[in-house]
């Protein structure tokens, strides 16, 4: 607005309303008489300084925002409420570069009670952790909450000087998407609520996720205008692709792993399982999903092994260990039985397990685990339900039961035997034959005991047996059978092999704790054997 001597500015100093303009920067560039008789302030003194020095603090943000409502200080240091309605001027390509308004105080009481309302309802915008904002078609942003330069980098100024500032902020990808819904909410014929998600770059050059929570405002009369909320939601959106890529990584990890994935709702009771789950049953055609989890897991595990497996992981939910690994003979699709390895870990809220979950093995392609030759399980698997038999034992011992009325339940045997001349068979017939040998022993073992016991291969020609619920008058029986068994002579093709065994027993006793108190024992009182007659020998505590 020029400032020469013109007519108009002739009619400007001559209204008793003070004029103001500025340019976009808010400094002041002309003022008429009217200022300084309204304010006190003389016109010289203002021209050249920032508008909002005169302004509140408390009113300094929602002026920029766009509020034309405020607090100005007069030359006696009081405030007063004013009105000042500023119209900008853009130039060729719509950039503001200046306002203009009649500032005019605000003298009425009940407009001066719902300003108050109206400023202190702005402040409450300012401690919201988002931009709300307003803008017209061909206007650009009316209202912008002053959280926009902490967010992004932009003064409001800066932002609403140019009707085009956000769309030239949006990313280049999410622009033409974002630009569908702007313009289907300006040319809205009825007011509707809707969100946009995109990203935009900030004033440093940083690329934000922005959540738009917006509302188009149409009124007959007048142009369609929007009201939103802009939400930084960068953190939430790098999560959500960080959980994806991690469930990508998961899904690969999977397809990737020879052993199936469950996962189990404790609360809900459904069991989810992967397509290699499903496979190491022979399940092939079931779905992902069981809705009654412990069922069908009950369904899948041989009667005897059922109180084992259910003992293993009860001991995890309450608590007595980090995680659970038990081994099992599990029912094979195909009606036939097969060893696996189920394990697994559970999330607790407030000391209760809501959640389980881990992997199914097939024992038989671990070859640590199972023994391909003769299709035993090998010294992990032994060493696991050897560990199991322990723990049922002392659990027995701490509910107080005693000699003689001890129930035979928790008690148990560990037999270890090797074969006496196995050497020579090799040496004499070759390994083929004594391959052959180790098989037909590992069936006359299986043979000599119940299905709840265990007979595996530890290395060579040694064996060892898991005798479950069972006294040592019970298991020296055992043992007898087992030796009996083992003595006759073996046809393999044409030929004839005699070969006898040395066993090592040890009973289920207070003064052994471990898996290895009872290996060793087993094994010392198997080399004592050697030179026994019957070929058994009886491992006696305190030895």
């Amino acid at each position: 607005m020029p400032a020469d001597p013109t007519p108009s500015a002739h009619l400007l100093r001559l209204l008793p309303d003070a004029v103001v303009q500025t340019d976009a920067r808010w400094t002041v560039t002309y003022l008429n008489p009217a200022w300084q008789t309204l304010t006190g302030h003389a016109v010289a003194d203002v021209l050249g300084r920032s508008l909002l020095d005169f302004v509140h603090p408390d009113d300094n943000p929602t002026l920029r925002s766009g509020m034309p409502v405020f607090r100005l200080r007069f030359a006696d240091g009081t405030y007063r409420w004013m009105r000042l309605q500023l119209q900008p001027e853009t130039d060729a390509a719509d950039r503001v570069i200046s306002r203009q308004g009649v500032l005019i105080e605000v003298a009425d009481v009940t407009e001066q009670v719902l300003v108050e309302v109206r400023q202190r309802f702005l402040r409450l915008l300012e401690t919201i952790d988002g931009v709300v904002w307003e803008a017209e078609r061909g206007v650009g942003n009316t209202f912008l909450s002053p959280q926009v330069e902490r967010l992004f980098g932009f003064t409001v100024e800066q932002w609403r000087a140019d009707p085009g500032f956000w769309r030239s902020r949006v990313h280049p990808d999410d622009l033409e998407a974002a630009l569908a819904i702007d313009n289907a909410a300006y040319d809205a014929t009825h007011s509707y609520a809707y969100e946009m998600s995109y990203r935009l770059i900030t004033r440093s050059g940083e690329v934000v996720w922005v959540r738009d929570l917006c509302r188009t405002v149409v009124e007959a009369g007048r142009p369609n205008r929007m009201i939103g909320l802009m939400i930084d939601v960068t953190r939430q959106k790098q999560a959500e692709l960080e959980l994806l890529r991690s469930d990508e990584r998961y899904a690969l990890a999977t397809r990737g792993s020879n052993d199936g994935i469950w996962d189990w709702d404790l609360r809900t009771d459904v069991l989810h399982v992967s397509g290699r789950f499903n496979g190491i049953l022979g399940l092939d055609a079931t779905g992902p999903v069981h809705a009654d989890g412990w069922h069908f897991l009950q369904s899948r595990i041989d009667p005897d092994d059922r109180a084992r497996v259910e003992s293993a992981y009860r001991r995890h939910l309450a608590g007595d260990s980090p995680n659970f690994s038990v081994d099992f003979r599990a029912w094979h699709g195909s009606g036939r039985l097969v060893w696996v390895n189920w394990r697994g870990v559970a999330r607790f809220e407030d000391g209760i397990a809501v959640r389980m979950a881990g992997s199914l093995s097939d024992l038989a392609e671990r070859g640590s685990s199972y023994d391909a030759l003769t299709n035993l399980p090998g010294r992990p698997l032994f060493r696991d339900r050897l560990d199991h038999a322990i723990a049922l034992h002392r659990e027995g011992l701490a509910a107080g039961e005693g000699a003689p009325a001890q129930s035979h339940t928790t008690m148990f045997a560990v037999l270890m035997l090797d074969l006496d001349g196995f050497k020579a068979v090799n040496d004499t017939h070759g390994h083929h034959i004594g391959d052959q040998l180790l098989q037909q022993v590992a069936r006359r073992l299986e043979s000599c005991v119940r299905a709840v016991d265990l007979v595996a291969r530890m290395s060579g020609d040694e064996f060892i047996v898991l005798l479950e619920s069972v006294d040592p008058a019970g298991a020296a029986e055992r043992a007898r059978q087992i030796a009996s068994a083992l003595a006759l002579p073996y046809t393999i093709g044409a030929t004839a092999v005699h070969s006898s065994a040395s066993i090592g027993l040890v009973s289920s006793h207070p003064q052994l704790a471990t898996s290895d108190d009872y290996l060793r024992a087993a094994d010392a009182a198997m080399y004592e054997a050697k030179s026994s007659a019957l070929g058994i020998s009886v491992f006696e505590a305190g030895q």
